[in-house]
């Protein structure tokens, strides 16, 4: 069922509490190195603004530790700094989520102005999802919108506990967890024909939901990246120095088995003798690995096949680099499965951070029809998850 969103909030004159998605890539000192995500709140926060709200936002960034002196960079000075470059009005930094400063500010706010409260998780009640401090928070504000898909499998405090604190006609999704949400139940409910699904990344197992939930859905599963050569060594063929896991090669037997044609490995491998810019590789034509190689991508042979086939989809989703895309030499297969999303005439669809990245670093996000900002959150949802941060949002 779809879910309430901020176009049915009464927004006018009132303090709008929402939690973003600001954890964006950074420099060592905190500097913003990619701010896809914070521009992707901009259509919610604009419509609130234009609505006659003020907005109280709140986000975390990366892992602190709650060690004041090596959790600097996670503060949100320089986020907030960008968000007020980007939106075209003053936006206030505070430095804390609950205490005085954010209650002070709250207090004192009017509408068209923009707050942002200290990463929420520096304090312990966030990832707790403690109840004290959610009613806190909540106490900030008059309305709730989520507006952070990259956090929705979470059920952290702001995420779940804080909108439970609101009166349910109070509570609304915004227009990127509206978007991703869309996207989802496009690609799993009715999709257009023929849907294609490339899954790559380093390891089976962290993919089982996921391939088991697509594989009724799809006419082809393409393989690639490090969890292929499980899937090689289930079918006795040999993997040199690459990745397997051990314990998944029956799994993986069994996986192949039952999705028959459907599921596609690469026809041939860049293969080196050491993760390294520097080494040495070639290119095997066909699915042995000799001794004391290691695989790092998809060959040329292998990304021709998939291109072809990605071209002829009517929708693709991809999940997981082909390849160790971060270092030169092995970064063709990626690149390549990027460039064929790009081109294709399907709707194209791309999850997880390290996927998102690559398309963003290729140079292709603008020509896919759909770049998700949530990583966990959006293979989460394609295995078929429900999430709590989601069934406290009330169906429209």
């Amino acid at each position: 069922m779809p879910k309430q969103t901020i176009r049915d909030l009464d927004l006018k004159g009132k303090r709008a509490l929402i939690r973003v998605d600001f954890n964006v890539p950074q420099t060592k000192d905190g500097e913003v190195t990619d701010d896809r995500r914070i521009k992707a709140s901009l259509p919610t926060l604009n419509f609130a603004l234009d609505h006659g709200a003020s907005l109280i936002l709140v986000s975390h960034l990366g892992r602190p530790t709650g060690n004041p002196e090596t959790d600097g960079p996670f503060r949100l000075d320089r986020v907030a700094a960008r968000l007020e470059s980007l939106i075209g009005r003053p936006v206030l930094k505070v430095g804390d989520t609950v205490g005085p400063q954010a209650r002070a500010a709250s207090a004192a706010i009017r509408p068209g102005e923009v707050v942002v409260l200290e990463n929420v998780r520096f304090n312990k009640g966030e990832l707790k999802g403690d109840a004290t401090f959610a009613a806190e928070m909540a106490e900030l504000a008059d309305v709730y919108v989520n507006d952070a898909f990259g956090t929705c499998h979470r059920d952290e405090a702001s995420m779940v506990a804080v909108p439970e604190q609101f009166a349910p006609e109070n509570r609304g999704i915004g227009f990127l967890v509206e978007k991703e949400l869309q996207i989802i139940e496009a690609l799993l409910a009715h999709p257009r024909p023929p849907l294609v699904a490339v899954m790559g990344g380093a390891k089976v197992s962290t993919k089982l939901g996921l391939i088991e939930n697509l594989l009724p859905r799809v006419e082809k599963l393409l393989i690639g990246g490090a969890m292929s050569y499980t899937f090689l060594k289930a079918d006795g063929h040999s993997t040199g120095n690459s990745l397997v896991e051990p314990d998944l090669v029956e799994t993986a037997r069994d996986l192949k088995a039952k999705a028959g044609e459907k599921l596609v490995l690469p026809v041939d491998f860049l293969v080196a003798d050491k993760m390294d810019a520097s080494a040495r590789t070639q290119i095997v034509d066909g699915r042995d690995i000799p001794d004391r190689w290691e695989g790092f991508d998809i060959g040329p042979k292998t990304i021709k096949l998939y291109a072809d086939m990605i071209q002829k989809a009517g929708t693709v989703v991809w999940n997981g680099p082909v390849g160790k895309f971060e270092i030169a030499p092995f970064a063709e297969g990626t690149k390549g499965i990027a460039a064929a999303m790009a081109a294709s005439p399907a709707v194209t669809a791309v999850g997880g951070g390290e996927t998102a990245e690559a398309v963003e670093q290729f140079g292709f996000a603008e020509k896919v029809s759909h770049v998700s900002t949530g990583g966990g959150a959006f293979l989460e949802a394609l295995e078929g998850k429900q999430f709590n941060s989601l069934k406290v949002i009330p169906d429209r």
